[in-house]
């Protein structure tokens, strides 16, 4: 069985192509992973994921130890049989969702004590339980468990919680059953402070884990300070490891990440706006519900291999969503996971080439965003 390993394969300033191998199939980066928060990528069968283009997808252990319980997913053979995912499954530890639950929890040093958000129930989440829900699940990709320092945050604060996170991450380490072809990853925290961000990563490099993950962020600091964050992190992260942005975003947040040296990345956008009538497409965003879609002859992009863009009209899929057609949040995802994948790939491609720069000016170009990444006044419909 081959270890969990990473290999570079191809640099553009600081980003980079590389293959992460796993027991579960390798994984080309940079990855963009689908979320399947509770067992299941929402209006989507597997084999439609997968042909997206996708080779690892995102499941959580909050959602999944409250429903159906991280035992019963093992007595089924862990999660990849459950759901019929043969491929790498990544699972976030828990601490975000957890952190989010405001009232409902309690943190101290041991871990969280919480009330789940489905029937009040009491529940705790050490680093402990959480890694041994993430074997009971059989995942890929465990996470260790950290606190998601809120924003704003004072320096103080922040620096308490990333603390009290690098404690947890040497237990999360000590409790990690190490198996080939697994693999454990750290989490950086100290919120949107250089001084704080660089501790942790030194921190976490001094336990030695498989991968480096850059968490706390995309949390209402904006595009601007997240990529001033990730700009004093990334150059101090191990180079020889997977570097992975948390719950990142949009396709522009994607692209200045890649350029920084991020490779992997998960976020509900594409699935949660696809179910709400938005696409994401080469010319920018479109809101499928207004009106001017209703007689639109055209596909969502003419570039996109997907169903929805292949087989259907901008006015269909209008139709659909404003009917609340369940088909319509099925086809919209598909696109949107498609336009996703189709992204990494040519972000791939064009860091393999040696033209990241350029595919950067004519993305901001097509997309309609200055050289800031803003939406610009000529932006395309």
């Amino acid at each position: 069985m081959s270890p969990f390993g990473f290999t570079l394969t191809a640099t553009d300033g600081a980003a980079r192509v590389g293959r992460i191998t796993t027991v579960h199939g390798p994984i080309t980066t940079p990855a963009f992973m689908p979320v399947g928060t509770a067992g299941t990528v929402k209006a989507m069968l597997p084999a439609s994921v997968r042909d997206t283009g996708a080779e690892i997808i995102l499941g959580n252990t909050y959602h999944l130890m409250l429903r159906p319980g991280a035992e019963q997913v093992a007595a089924f053979g862990g999660l990849h049989q459950f759901m019929n995912w043969p491929g790498p499954i990544l699972t976030d530890s828990g601490g975000y969702q957890v952190m989010s639950l405001a009232g409902l929890r309690k943190i101290d040093e041991d871990g969280v004590t919480f009330r789940s958000h489905l029937d009040g129930s009491r529940h705790a989440l050490s680093p402990e339980r959480s890694i041994a829900i993430q074997h009971h699940l059989d995942a890929t990709i465990t996470m260790v468990l950290d606190e998601c320092t809120p924003f704003p945050a004072s320096h103080e604060e922040a620096g308490e919680s990333m603390r009290r996170s690098m404690r947890w991450a040497a237990r999360s380490k000590a409790a990690f059953a190490e198996r080939p072809g697994y693999g454990l990853f750290g989490i950086v925290q100290g919120g949107v402070y250089p001084d704080l961000r660089r501790e942790s990563v030194t921190r976490l490099a001094e336990i030695g884990f498989d991968g480096y993950a850059v968490g706390g962020l995309a949390v209402g600091e904006g595009q601007a300070v997240m990529l001033e964050t990730l700009d004093a992190t990334v150059p101090a992260m191990p180079a020889d490891r997977p570097r992975y942005l948390m719950g990142v975003g949009k396709p522009a947040d994607l692209v200045a990440a890649v350029a920084r040296g991020i490779d992997m990345f998960d976020c509900v956008l594409p699935t949660r706006s696809g179910r709400n009538g938005q696409a994401f497409t080469r010319r920018g965003a479109l809101n499928l519900r207004n009106s001017q879609h209703k007689t639109d002859a055209a596909p969502l992009d003419a570039d996109c291999a997907c169903p929805a863009c292949r087989d259907h009209s901008r006015a269909y899929l209008h139709h659909l969503i404003k009917a609340k057609e369940i088909l319509g949040a099925m086809l919209m995802t598909w696109h949107n996971l498609q336009y996703y994948q189709d992204l990494m790939r040519d972000l791939r491609a064009a860091t393999a080439a040696g033209r990241l720069e350029k595919y950067i000016d004519d993305f901001q170009r097509d997309q309609g965003l200055d050289g800031d990444g803003h939406r610009s006044d000529t932006a395309p419909n």
